[in-house]
């Protein structure tokens, strides 16, 4: 029944390169970077990458004389084909996008193989271990952040754990959920039986925590459906059906004390606090649960992203737009009049793929969907050992649950979900070849030689070295532009960011982000934003560069673009203006940025009319930013078009609430010089002294004309003395 397997279970071929993989599936989510100079995903990517490699190294050490077969499986061909595509499109998509697309899917292949020749049925203890006790730490880091302020790691919204933002926490925490409940039904002591009901509820506990909703589905898809039905069908072949009566009492009481005891205590979190989606954990966890809904803002903003993939893969249905290209091409598929990016990634995976990979990503999902029922068959149909079944359930509820948070959100592209998804593929993989379903085209042994070997040997070395490399390249990137922004951010939010002072600072900003960028010109999350805090101090024409540094990399994103245009047309350069502001309107024509920066470059450049004909019409037509009505009203005032002009203020007052003490100071300076109207001045002054801020009042009311200070309690103009003119000495020495 068992092809092989005598070989499999004997040889300690492999051994090491488990506990490598398992000990990296422990570490990478259990620790993180406690400095915001690293992103943590980076982080986790450099673990996983090069434990992995160093596997790969040592499992062809290990089999430098090895002469027997190697296990095959068509499963291992479905990444090698993504990543055969992505290395193609590099030549005609966006090149630096597709390449980190192709070693991304060459690691996973590297996973998959790996498992499916060195899991054997003792080892995926090992690996169960390692992925339930890095899923338990990092909860551990989750309930602390909860409760309190533990700001050891930095992060997005908490509770975040090890993972920057708790989405990607959650999903990574509920696919780890079946690896502790294997454990603990595998355990015959009842001092182990307690300490894995402990860890396995903190996983739960800290699900709750997060209040991320799709983890909450898969979380009580496999708590109320698939685990149910996994005891009942094979529950006899574990621990768990010989626990006596004191033995299931304690793992129910401990885990009901964990996640229900723990569960009820108040968060101390004033960040989740003020969320209001619940003070504590169940609370929470129940009242996300119930907000699913399609009305709700967040699956909107969702919709947005998938209606715009749809009509991308619509555009481009047999080739896709080139591997990992997605972020670069979605803005010319985004919503009509939008200039923004919703997001670098769909958060829905099976869109993506689809959307990239063209029928390339079609003939994956089938290949997978196609092993998933297939596997789901075997382990339900079959006649086999049910302690074997036992297993292949634990690695297809883990499937399913990446299935569920796939669906809305984008778990493959995290490193530590990314690898879980592997070896569970591999692990069904390894477990078909122990069983016996070996076919000409799904699961096969290939004849290996030592050459073979000392081959892979070599390839797995340059490969780690290289892997290594990378992430030092990428860790020094990281630190210089990290540091840069954050100068960038202090500069811009301090009371006079154009001081002399901080000339010596704004300089090694320049230094940190030139190097960072000389290292990797792609960088989108964090290089824009250090040419915004620079824009906003004055410094143009760096920003400028550095924006277009990005644009080189992303050339469709219109906001950027307008950003560049806005550039040009503060140092007076029109010309370039009018290039990059034709850019930006071939991308996006109906964009209010693009309506806004026009006028401003019309007015520039003295066609006042023309530029007051956009106003009107974006008036009209309700597409207006900040920029155009307040453009609108200096350039109406100037025209004699008091009506405008006073439409124009009262919009953006309206809609920017910040600004409406100075707005209304603005319409009453114009309705007392150039309307003649006192009583519409004097209302505006009122209103602006009821809107002003505190403190605010004292430096607007110095504006208030003499004819209006007395009325609104403002103590009258002093006229300044002028000193008697010096008498002339009549001497002459």
């Amino acid at each position: 029944m068992e092809s092989g397997s005598a070989h499999d279970e004997s040889s300690i071929a492999g051994a090491l390169s488990v506990a490598i993989i398992a000990a990296g599936l422990l570490l990478a989510p259990a620790f993180g970077a406690t400095t915001e100079e690293l992103l943590q995903d980076t982080l986790k990517s450099m673990v996983v990458s090069c434990a992995v490699l160093a596997a790969a190294v040592v499992f062809f050490w290990q089999e430098r004389d090895r002469t027997e077969a190697v296990a095959s499986h068509a499963v291992v061909g479905l990444p090698l084909m993504l990543m055969v595509y992505a290395l193609c499109s590099m030549a005609w998509s966006h090149t630096y996008l597709a390449g980190v697309e192709a070693i991304r899917w060459f690691v996973f292949a590297v996973l998959v193989w790996l498992g499916m020749n060195a899991l054997t049925r003792e080892r995926l203890v090992w690996l169960a271990w390692g992925v339930h006790l890095g899923g338990a730490m990092a909860s551990a880091w989750a309930v602390l952040q909860f409760w309190g302020q533990f700001n050891l790691f930095p992060q997005g919204p908490p509770p975040a754990s090890t993972f920057i933002n708790r989405n990607f926490f959650a999903e990574f925490a509920v696919c780890t959920l079946p690896f502790g409940a294997i454990l603990l039904a595998r355990m015959r002591s009842s001092a182990g039986v307690a300490m894995l009901s402990f860890s396995t509820g903190l996983v739960v506990l800290a699900i709750f925590m997060t209040g991320t909703r799709a983890a909450l589905v898969a979380l009580w898809l496999q708590l109320l459906i698939l685990f149910p039905l996994v005891v009942w069908k094979f529950g006899r072949a574990l621990a768990l059906a010989r626990w006596s009566l004191p033995t299931r009492l304690v793992a129910v009481v401990v885990l009901l004390a964990t996640v229900v005891g723990l569960g009820l205590i108040p968060s101390g979190n004033a960040v989740i606090v003020q969320e209001a989606r619940g003070s504590n954990a169940l609370e929470r966890g129940f009242k996300r649960t119930g907000s699913i809904s399609p009305d709700d803002p967040s699956l909107g903003v969702r919709m947005t992203m998938w209606r715009a993939t749809l009509d991308m893969i619509a555009v481009h249905p047999i080739a896709g737009v080139g591997a990992g290209a997605w972020e670069n091409e979605v803005p010319l598929y985004q919503a009509k009049g939008s200039q923004l990016e919703t997001d670098y990634y769909v958060h829905n995976e099976y869109l993506q793929l689809v959307a990239e990979y063209g029928v390339v990503g079609w003939l994956f999902l089938l290949g997978l969907l196609t092993f998933a029922l297939e596997a789901i068959r075997r382990t339900w149909v079959e006649k086999h050992d049910r302690e074997e079944a036992a297993w292949r359930c634990v690695l297809l509820c883990s499937l399913a649950a990446l299935a569920v948070v796939s669906s809305i959100g984008f778990p493959w592209r995290m490193a530590v979900t990314g690898a879980l998804f592997a070896v569970c593929l591999a692990g069904l993989g390894a477990s078909d070849m122990r069983l016996g379903f070996v076919t000409r085209w799904s699961a096969m042994r290939l004849v290996w030689s030592p050459l073979a070997s000392k081959i892979a040997l070599g390839f797995s070395a340059a490969a780690l070295s290289l892997a290594i490399y990378i992430s030092w390249q990428a860790a020094v990137c990281e630190r210089d532009l990290i540091r840069a922004s954050k100068l960038a951010l202090e500069i811009s939010s301090s009371t006079n960011p154009r001081d002399p002072l901080w000339n010596d600072k704004k300089r090694e900003l320049l230094e940190l982000a030139s190097a960072g960028i000389a290292i990797n010109p792609h960088y989108r999350k964090i290089t824009p934003t250090i040419a915004d805090d620079m824009a906003s101090w004055g410094d143009w024409r760096n920003a400028v560069w550095i924006w277009e540094s990005v644009l080189h990399s992303r050339p469709h994103v219109v906001a950027i673009m307008a950003n560049v245009a806005r550039g040009y047309v503060v140092m007076e350069d029109y010309a370039n203006a009018r290039v990059w502001l034709d850019k930006a309107r071939r991308a996006q024509p109906d964009a209010t940025a693009i309506k806004s920066l026009e006028v401003i470059l019309l007015a520039r450049t003295h066609d006042e009319a023309s530029a007051l004909k956009i106003v009107r019409e974006a008036i009209a037509a309700k597409s207006y930013d900040f920029d155009l009505v307040n453009t609108g009203f200096t350039l109406a005032g100037r025209a004699g078009d008091y009506e405008l002009a006073a439409t124009a203020m009262r919009l953006r007052i309206a809609r920017w609430p910040a600004s409406a003490a100075q707005g209304y100071m603005q319409l009453g300076v114009m309705y007392h010089a150039a309307v003649r109207d006192p009583q519409q001045a004097l209302e505006s002054f009122r209103k602006a002294k009821e809107a002003a801020q505190p403190g605010e009042w004292a430096s607007l009311s110095a504006r208030v004309p003499a004819d209006y200070r007395e009325q609104l309690g403002l103590p009258p103009v002093a006229v300044p003395q002028v000193p008697p003119a010096p008498q002339m000495s009549s001497s002459k020495g």
